[in-house]
């Protein structure tokens, strides 16, 4: 039996848009670029997921741009903003992404830019009065602020720091991958300049993905071609996965507070049976133990370590896909977790999932933990772990 829990990674494709996409994988190849009929009912289909997208989101077409991803996304909104408007410095977080932390950091080894940090609470919550005081120092700048975090699951007030922004007359990117398709967005009435989605973190196909550039603004392209996206970003369009960004988008928010209750009903669920699993020590990273401040489908949580490796690849090695990191085990703890792991010398797992798992998936998922760590036990023969009871 396979369970996975690793959708803050991926999702798999919803059924509606495997259908969605299949006549563009047989019947309508043609190039969107091309003048004849064929190529003109491609164009339609396109032009049609951007007016999708940008409805759901509150947008106007003319403000999605299709990407290869949130990280092309990200660089093209950044290296953009920064070039353009001459942007010499930038408000960011120590846990963002590194899609975000890599690109503003070369420009700063370029000399384009400084960065400053925001301060982060105990949970890794932004402070948003110091973000108030760097602005205020800095009042012509660009915040790099993301909407939910991707390991620990924190939800960052976003309304808060774009009235900020208004009022400092700074430009404010955020990126969105994992809480777009699980928030409602008004982008005609937020103050957010620029802002990223991946279509495979809600159940559509990898290797496509949008940005939303404000109308006001109008960025230099990082990928020269044809022309196509009305000049931003060159390269024939990945039709096949536009359509199926699309249709992931809008299947995503026709369901989202069902889906979102459910997700709310598993984390709870998770944190329930691994209070009663026996296993003494367990912690939660972040806010992703506290529904009302993270994003509903992840959940980080912090294991003592095992004396016989690592909790993530047992798991992996019967069937369960979760990932994380391990202080255990010399290397391989994220950025994030080195900040904010509630102790730093446990091994963190992510849990993420999604509308296609189960109740019944996450009792297999605690009775094999505990299976594993009576087995540590056994073997190293450590005392101070809570009586297991046997397993008959």
């Amino acid at each position: 039996m396979e369970i996975y829990l690793d959708n803050a990674a991926t999702t798999a494709l919803d059924p509606e848009v495997i259908e969605a996409i299949l006549p563009f994988l047989t019947t309508h190849y043609a190039n969107p670029s091309s003048a004849h009929g064929a190529g003109r009912k491609v164009k339609e289909a396109v032009d049609n997921a951007r007016r999708k997208v940008a409805g759901l989101l509150g947008a106007s077409p003319e403000e999605i741009y299709f990407t290869a991803g949130a990280t092309e996304g990200i660089n093209l909104a950044l290296s953009g903003a920064i070039q353009e408007y001459e942007l010499n410095h930038v408000i960011t977080s120590r846990i963002e992404h590194k899609a975000v932390l890599q690109t503003l950091k070369r420009h700063e080894k370029d000399g384009d830019i400084e960065t400053s940090f925001v301060k982060l609470d105990e949970r890794g919550n932004v402070d948003l009065y110091h973000l108030e005081n760097l602005l205020r120092a800095n009042p012509r700048t660009l915040i790099a602020l993301m909407h939910g975090n991707n390991e620990i699951g924190n939800i960052t007030d976003i309304h808060a720091i774009g009235v900020l922004a208004r009022r400092y007359n700074a430009v404010f990117f955020t990126d969105t991958t994992q809480t777009m398709g699980k928030a409602h967005f008004n982008l005609q009435e937020a103050d957010i300049d620029f802002l990223v989605g991946s279509a495979h973190k809600f159940h559509g196909p990898k290797g496509v993905g949008f940005v939303y550039i404000n109308q006001k603004h109008k960025l230099k392209p990082l990928i020269y071609g044809g022309g196509q996206e009305r000049g931003q970003r060159g390269g024939t369009e990945h039709v096949v996965g536009i359509v199926g960004l699309a249709k992931a988008l809008e299947v995503s928010y026709r369901n989202l507070e069902a889906t979102q209750t459910k997700m709310c009903k598993f984390k709870q669920y998770l944190v329930s049976k691994l209070a009663i699993s026996g296993i003494e020590g367990v912690c939660y990273n972040g806010e992703s133990k506290y529904i009302e401040n993270s994003v509903a489908n992840v959940l980080n949580v912090s294991f003592p370590c095992l004396s016989t490796g690592s909790i993530v690849a047992k798991l992996d090695q019967i069937g369960i896909a979760v990932s994380g990191g391990s202080a255990c085990q010399g290397g391989g703890t994220s950025h994030v977790i080195q900040a904010f792991a509630c102790e730093t010398d446990k091994e963190n797992v992510r849990f993420s999932f999604s509308k296609f798992n189960t109740f019944e998936e996450l009792d297999v998922v605690v009775d094999a933990i505990t299976r594993i760590y009576e087995s540590d036990l056994a073997v190293s023969g450590r005392a101070g772990w809570k009586e297991i009871a046997s397993w008959g």
